[in-house]
């Protein structure tokens, strides 16, 4: 005999088999107890989640002889006929393929007579989104003010394709997806039943795996099960199967991007190559597992939440402790949009490693995140007592050395030595009281006079100049000055030019004082 799949093999074939979907099955089966029976309905749902599934237990049981608690019998004939689907009461249309007008009136015509068994001429109608306007306008009229035998069943992936029309003459029920726990507890059943010898950790992954759609992991187990018949079906046989890895390389992975450590990174995407292991889906994995430390640090999740064991519950309480939020949102960022651009890509490990080396030198890009994860990775090794050399974004920009003992001073009146003094004594108070990121823009920069009620920020590093005007770094500062010590002064930014020396500022009233004349009496 030819082998059933075991999606196909488990299909629930009462109410009671339908797992995840209670809400649904108890309000469809009070509507058949009550006879208060719609005559058009509309499941909505992704994959896998039982749309098709219910819609044809709902047509068995309103036709049902003799049904039980509002589900169908599944013995009396026409219990039988609709299951080995040769009934003519049941119509299952595939609207992808049969989605002409023509299509329609061939059903507007058909419903006119009434079934020849059962009560009820029941229309199935899946993937109906991809149905023409000219059908849907045909089918309109017939879905307002259908005969009382007749009911209709839409099922779609995408509801938000179907005329407004169609939706208000439809009653919804959103299909959700099923949770990880409920697909494994079906998994454990399906295994004792097929004498399948499969460690717990292997259920839970194939579950986690399905994404919410049983029929998804049905398919994945099935997939499994071939692979390694007769054999007892491991944690680590089911990533081999499915293409996919451990989380703890996703730990080593991430350790070895916050370490800066390209060469590590690029020998583990060698391993996972030669692994034979898709790309694609270890950077999916790899988002998902990023995306569970995120909520992890932000949020007063718990293990149930994510979906996780408590094995992989306490690694990654661990793992949190050693990123930040910035970082974690910059790496979803960039893998986010590497699955993107691999899925149709012809070498998909160049692009990912590319981006591995981007991720862990943030000093390679120069937007915000970026610049943040940089100043979280300075921030941490000041703490540590690391010293932090300045490297500048521009190599021809230097950072200037400091005047020579030789070179003469610049003479500033009074007033404008005074502005200038007061804002350098104050610069790091006032860069502490500003906003993180045009503090950030305005590091390693100094102050230099223009003018009476004038100064100017020197720039010795060209992504902080640029991004200093994007934040308004020098409006707060301006801001800032005129709140705390009462003067109103205007801030301009300038790019030190290369090899630019810092001078030195004395006022003119300094000044005099030097070249006072002195008289010295002689002795009479």
């Amino acid at each position: 005999m030819a082998y059933t799949a075991l999606y196909r093999k488990w299909r629930p074939t009462t109410f009671a088999d339908v797992k995840g979907q209670d809400p649904i099955v108890t309000t469809l089966k009070n509507q058949i107890l009550t006879g208060r029976i719609g005559h058009a309905y509309l499941f909505c749902g992704t994959r896998g989640t039982g749309k098709t599934t219910i819609a044809k237990i709902f047509a068995r049981a309103v036709n049902c002889e003799h049904p039980v608690d509002g589900a169908p019998c599944g013995e009396c004939p026409v219990c039988r006929s609709i299951a080995a689907g040769t009934s003519m009461s049941v119509v299952e249309i595939d609207a992808a393929s049969n989605n002409g007008v023509d299509n329609i009136r061939e059903i507007r015509d058909e419903v006119q007579y009434s079934p020849t068994e059962g009560k009820y001429r029941v229309y199935i109608i899946d993937e109906v989104h991809m149905l023409s306007p000219g059908a849907f306008n045909a089918l309109l009229k017939t879905l307002e003010e259908p005969p009382a035998y007749v009911i209709f069943i839409l099922a779609t992936t995408e509801p938000h394709k179907i005329p407004v029309t169609v939706l208000s003459r439809c009653q919804r029920y959103d299909f959700r997806r099923i949770t990880a726990d409920i697909i494994a507890d079906r998994l454990r059943e399906l295994a004792d039943y097929e004498k399948v010898d499969i460690e717990e950790k292997a259920i839970h992954y194939i579950a986690k795996k399905a994404d919410g759609a049983m029929r998804d992991a049905l398919s994945l187990m099935d997939q499994c099960i071939a692979f390694h018949i007769g054999e007892t079906l491991t944690y680590d046989k089911v990533l081999t199967v499915l293409g996919a890895v451990d989380n703890e390389v996703f730990s080593q992975y991430l350790r070895s991007t916050f370490a800066a450590d390209t060469t590590g990174l690029l020998l583990q995407i060698e391993e996972i190559v030669m692994s034979g292991r898709e790309l694609s889906q270890f950077v999916q994995d790899l988002v998902w597992y990023m995306r569970n430390l995120l909520l992890l640090k932000t949020s007063e999740v718990g293990s149930d939440v994510l979906d996780l064991t408590e094995e992989d519950w306490i690694r990654l309480q661990e793992e949190s402790r050693s990123c930040s939020e910035d970082e974690l949102m910059r790496l979803i960022r960039i893998y986010s949009e590497l699955y993107n651009q691999m899925r149709n890509a012809v070498n998909k490990r160049v692009l990912l490693e590319v981006a591995a080396i981007k991720t862990a030198r943030p000093a390679m890009e120069q937007d915000l995140e970026s610049v943040l994860v940089r100043l979280d990775q300075l921030e941490q090794k000041v703490r540590e007592g690391v010293t932090v050399r300045t490297v500048t974004a521009d190599a021809a920009v230097p950072v200037p050395k400091e005047a020579a003992a030789d070179e003469k001073p610049v003479v500033l009146p009074q007033a404008e030595w005074e502005e200038l003094n007061l804002i350098t004594e104050e610069w790091d108070r006032i860069l502490n009281s500003i906003e993180r990121i045009a503090k950030l823009s305005l590091a390693g920069t100094r102050v230099e006079p223009r003018g009476a009620g004038h100064l100017g920020i020197v720039f010795y590093d060209n992504m902080n100049y640029n991004m200093c005007r994007t934040v308004g770094a020098l409006e707060q500062v301006k801001q800032y000055v005129e709140e705390h010590y009462s003067k109103t002064l205007e801030f301009d930014a300038r790019l030190a030019a290369t090899e630019e020396k810092t001078p030195t500022y004395v006022s003119d009233a300094d000044l005099s004082v030097f070249h006072t004349e002195i008289e010295i009496e002689e002795d009479e």
